[in-house]
């Protein structure tokens, strides 16, 4: 088996005077793509622990807006009824956008790897629309919500949900980023085929922050 391995390298090695630039580890994988599964592992945790917390202390606010039941709330410095907080159509359509953006992204890679540079532009380019539109739906919702009343210290709903959906929100704008400056690279010709790997790696990252969405819409905002 040891000469097996040893036979393997040998046959990636680098020519002398050649640069390596597939970073291989002992699993036979690339060292950057080990790096953001052990990125994204770490990240899984870090949600794990604020979807716990919102759970634990989901229907524990004294005082109103609620997801989903009219209450009573302190608005424009009086206690008052204020109706359910949350718009489902809004939400639905902008995980169903950003579901799509998955699938561009994925188109996008494949025209990378196959050296097709019009399908690289046009699918990553839908990519980044996608994202700036959760985004912006995401800014609309919670300057919506604190003009009904949900601060983030009014109560433990507002705490636990603005925590859990800002936290998400931040990584959605960083995939944004860096899917924005791929888009940038390739419109100056810099992501040829033998560098798709570049884009894989934000590929991976934006399917994770899509996977989280998966599991954060229907546990904060379908959930009774």
């Amino acid at each position: 088996m040891r000469r097996l391995d040893t036979v393997a390298h040998a046959a990636t090695a680098p020519a002398p005077g050649e640069i390596d630039e597939h970073h291989w580890t002992a699993t036979g994988l690339n060292s950057r793509k080990v790096a953001i599964w052990a990125f994204i592992g770490s990240e899984c945790l870090f949600f794990a622990s604020l979807i716990s917390t919102y759970l634990v202390y989901r229907g524990k606010s004294l005082v109103g807006p609620l997801p989903h039941e009219e209450s009573q709330c302190m608005l424009h410095g009086k206690m008052q009824a204020c109706d359910p907080i949350f718009s489902i159509p809004l939400v639905t359509f902008g995980t169903a956008v950003l579901l799509f953006s998955s699938f561009f992204v994925v188109l996008a890679l494949n025209g990378a790897q196959r050296g097709d540079r019009k399908a690289l532009l046009t699918w990553l380019t839908a990519t980044v629309i996608c994202g700036l539109f959760f985004i912006g739906m995401q800014v609309y919702e919670f300057n919506h919500f604190y003009h009904k009343g949900l601060g983030y210290s009014t109560n433990l709903f507002g705490s636990t949900f603005y925590t859990l959906t800002g936290f998400h929100g931040a990584h959605v704008t960083l995939g944004g980023i860096w899917l924005t400056t791929m888009l940038i690279l390739a419109v100056r010709g810099k992501v040829p085929p033998e560098k798709s790997l570049n884009l894989e790696m934000a590929a991976l990252y934006w399917h994770f922050v899509d996977v989280v969405w998966i599991v954060i819409f229907p546990v904060v905002y379908l959930m009774r």
